[in-house]
């Protein structure tokens, strides 16, 4: 068993397993009181008056207690931000930490927004920790990309990937979760996919090109077809070598 999880995470993609382990130390760390929850959170003032640059990273690291709201979420997390990556980015690894970067800077826009909006302040006040707003975001692109996969929700009925989003919005309604989390992450989600998809097709234009510093960080490696071993190739025939 402990074998068949360490090959399943060696077999994760860079980012996918590097996001994932992030996350899964930094909420351990919160659980076992090694870490403070209070020095993660979002806080816009900590951040702007007392210079604390890593909170706007750590706030998508902290998933809040481990329990079945931990599990769901990591669930999501190893299997739509792999799905992407293997996928919709295969060999484009840069694109997709661009497009991770791009929606945690949304959804750190619209908070930041949000609280200064009388009525909505309160509301937006509490949303500190935006780690689910993100998965959600990868959920909502892969659906809007695969959008004719036929899925089936604990069994209960099936639906279209199309719909998967809203789906789970009315899940966590049921439940009692906070739909702003959700609808956060699709309206980033759905900023990312306008952009990088609808937009240039319209207008041919590509408003959100990846950074030449990512693309250089991420470079492709040349793919190298290895010859087999013992294995001969015939020679060329004697009228073709001595063709004028």
């Amino acid at each position: 068993m402990a074998q068949a999880v360490e090959e399943w995470y060696k077999q994760m993609p860079i980012i996918t397993r590097s996001y994932l382990t992030a996350a899964v130390i930094t909420t351990v760390g919160c659980s076992l009181d090694i870490i403070s929850p209070y020095n993660l959170y979002l806080n816009p003032t900590l951040v702007v008056k007392q210079y604390q640059y890593w909170r706007l990273v750590t706030n998508f690291l902290y998933f809040r207690k481990m329990d079945l709201d931990f599990m769901f979420h990591m669930f999501f997390l190893a299997r739509y931000c792999k799905l992407l990556e293997e996928n919709s980015f295969r060999g484009k690894t840069a694109d997709f930490l661009y497009m991770l970067l791009f929606g945690a800077s949304v959804l750190t826009g619209i908070v930041l927004i949000g609280g200064m909006i009388p009525y909505l302040s309160a509301s937006f006040a509490k949303i500190i920790f935006l780690s689910n707003s993100l998965t959600f975001m990868m959920v909502y692109v892969w659906s809007k990309q695969n959008p004719y996969i036929h899925m089936s929700f604990l069994g209960l009925f099936t639906f279209t990937a199309a719909y998967l989003p809203w789906v789970l919005l009315g899940f966590s309604i049921l439940v009692g979760a906070s739909a702003w989390v959700d609808l956060l992450g699709m309206i980033a989600g759905h900023a990312y996919y306008f952009l990088a998809e609808v937009y240039p097709r319209m207008t041919n234009r590509h408003p959100l090109k990846t950074p030449s510093f990512l693309t250089a960080l991420f470079a492709d490696e040349p793919v190298v077809v290895a010859r087999p071993e013992n294995v001969r190739f015939a020679a060329a025939p004697f009228d073709e070598i001595h063709q004028d």
